[in-house]
């Protein structure tokens, strides 16, 4: 069809992300610039308009007023999504050697800033919802078992990463995490990815972003919980745990050198859309008619799953014996797209913009699934084989260098991975470089290939 043909074309419902909804969400100012003369917006970085590591110009001046009306001590825009400034946080916090402590659903990008920064993760396990295939939150007494295993591998951990809300919008209570964290003397990187919008603080009843309960970076997609352009992110940093010059370094080493001007503008007005008094109440209005259109569904017996995130909806497809993946089809054919298909779940993103009609079709859209398919025996999933802290058999770098060779899964055991078995999205690794795959981790893989049949190949690349 063309690029250019699938950029333009027009989708009935838009569930996924970017958050703005193709548009219909972004800041007033974007829209006026976007309605300018083409391209008049794309500059470098003109000292009147600096960029995000320059002292002086627009850009410097941007940043430290988010930060001051935030309530942190320093902000940097990115212009490489949260993955960059998540990438750059870690080469910040650790030497070349250290080790950073981190959850099994950790995002990938922080996989690679081991891999390239001499870093060694020491991932650790977490509650898993059988019912669903999903990762769940984890209190202080579950983090509180991970130190005392961590201190068995003898690692020097230099700082732990914590990611809340998950891609689903489960959260948990950050606050309790933060602290028995700082308990250690370790600082904590959190990735709130899919949270910039708590920091409105826009409602009691939601969960309250990691800034306002003491972490020390929080990293957020403006994109995917804020009405930021693909790429926008900013980093917050607060409190003398973290140098703010191995930060800036860490940027300067990962992010272009020519940022988007148009990116870093996003940036500034997605933010300020998150704590001025307009955008508060459009904010206040979407979670209200979110709210309601969830009401409606499970209503009429759509199985929604609970999480705590009013614009994202988890439709529980295993609970019917069918996979997200392949209900997500028929709803594209139906023109309606979800943003993560997974082997026991589908989930929507609502964004920023309005679904006032949504609600019928998407009723009779799930019970023309039903009846196609039949209801069947709901199912669950086996728990993943993962011990309660482990690190890779080799370091990260050295196996994604090494020499290798293609093997079929049924004979990798007892083989070093060089490469992540990771499907996108959600972007969580199931193997990365340097672990062995032992016998149980060799069947879940295989057993996870016939639930991502189009995500997970036959073979996998191990050490020759």
């Amino acid at each position: 069809m063309g690029l250019f043909n699938l950029l333009s074309a027009d989708r009935s419902e838009n569930l996924f992300l970017p958050a703005h909804g193709r548009g219909k969400a972004l800041p007033k100012k974007v829209r006026n610039l976007l309605k300018l003369r083409p391209g008049i917006w794309d500059l470098p970085e003109l000292f009147e308009i600096g960029g995000p590591l320059i002292r002086e110009g627009a850009i410097a001046e941007s940043q430290k007023s988010s930060a001051f009306e935030v309530g942190v001590d320093r902000c940097w825009y990115g212009v490489n999504g949260a993955t960059g400034l998540l990438q750059s946080s870690l080469l910040a916090l650790a030497r070349p050697g250290q080790a950073i402590l981190m959850p099994r659903n950790i995002h990938k990008s922080c996989i690679q800033a081991c891999l390239f920064g001499g870093l060694i993760p020491i991932l650790f396990d977490i509650p898993f919802l059988t019912d669903r295939g999903h990762a769940a939150v984890f209190d202080r007494k579950w983090l509180q078992r991970v130190f005392q295993k961590a201190k068995e591998l003898k690692e020097d951990i230099a700082a732990v990463v914590l990611v809340n809300p998950t891609y689903q919008g489960y959260s948990a209570d950050i606050e309790s995490l933060i602290k028995e964290i700082h308990s250690h003397s370790l600082p904590v990187l959190v990735d709130e990815a899919h949270g910039a919008y708590l920091i409105s603080q826009i409602r009691s009843d939601l969960p309250k972003s990691a800034i306002f309960l003491g972490a020390d970076l929080v990293v957020h997609s403006l994109h995917k919980s804020a009405p930021g352009l693909v790429q926008s992110a900013v980093l917050w940093s607060q409190g003398d745990k973290v140098d703010p010059f191995k930060i800036e370094r860490s940027i300067e080493l990962l992010q272009t050198s020519s940022p988007s001007s148009l990116l870093l503008a996003s940036c500034e007005s997605s933010i300020k859309e998150l704590i001025e008094t307009k955008g508060l109440r459009k904010l206040k209005y979407r979670l209200e008619e979110a709210e309601l259109l969830k009401d409606f569904l499970i209503n009429k017996e759509v199985p929604l799953l609970k999480n705590s995130d009013p614009l994202k909806i988890i439709l529980h497809t295993s609970k019917f014996g069918l996979s997200g993946i392949q209900v997500d089809k028929r709803f594209i054919k139906k023109r309606i797209i979800g943003e993560l298909a997974e082997p026991g779940t589908l989930t929507f993103c609502l964004g920023l913009s309005s679904h006032k009609r949504l609600g019928k079709r998407f009723v009779r859209i799930w019970n023309e699934i039903l009846t196609s398919f039949g209801q069947q025996k709901s199912y669950f999933f086996k728990r993943p084989p993962f011990s309660v802290v482990s690190k890779p058999y080799k370091p990260c770098s050295h196996s994604w260098g090494s020499n290798f060779e293609k093997v079929n899964l049924h004979d990798a055991i007892g083989r070093i991975s060089v490469e992540m078995v990771c499907p996108y999205p959600p972007g969580i690794p199931l193997l990365i470089p340097g672990e062995i795959l032992d016998e149980a981790r060799v069947d879940w893989l295989i057993e996870q290939k016939c639930f991502w049949p189009e995500q997970i190949s036959d073979f996998v690349r191990v050490i020759s």
